[in-house]
């Protein structure tokens, strides 16, 4: 019996040997399956940034253009606006100065009034 029950461990241990080859493949195949996946899904995210990045240079340059035309009309007023404030400075300039130069040498004192 001893000859049998031999035999019979040593089948148990050829068939553990042959499991864990198994399991072994197994975990291999799994961590590649795990790698695989994140690498694919790192290119997949790659791939989405780009997208979003070229849809952002999309929108920024087609709203950019607005704001060089806002810039280009708001530019143009405040010319305007500094004409007309040189204009009116050009003519009135003198009389503005000989009313400040008035005030300032034309001294009239006046006592402060009674406070209670």
């Amino acid at each position: 019996m001893s000859a049998q029950n031999s035999a019979g461990i040593q089948t148990l241990l050829d068939a553990e040997r042959e499991a864990q080859k198994i399991v072994q493949k197994a975990r291999e195949y799994r961590t590649k399956r795990v790698k695989d996946a994140r690498s694919e899904a790192q290119k997949e995210i790659e791939e989405y940034r780009q997208q979003k990045e070229e849809e952002f240079k999309a929108f920024e340059k087609e709203h950019s253009s607005g704001n060089a035309k806002a810039e280009e009309e708001a530019d143009k007023a405040t010319d305007e606006k500094l004409g007309e404030i040189n204009g009116i400075g050009a003519e009135q300039g003198s009389k503005v100065v000989d009313q400040l130069l008035t005030a300032v040498t034309e001294v009239h004192p006046e006592p402060p009034s009674k406070r209670d």
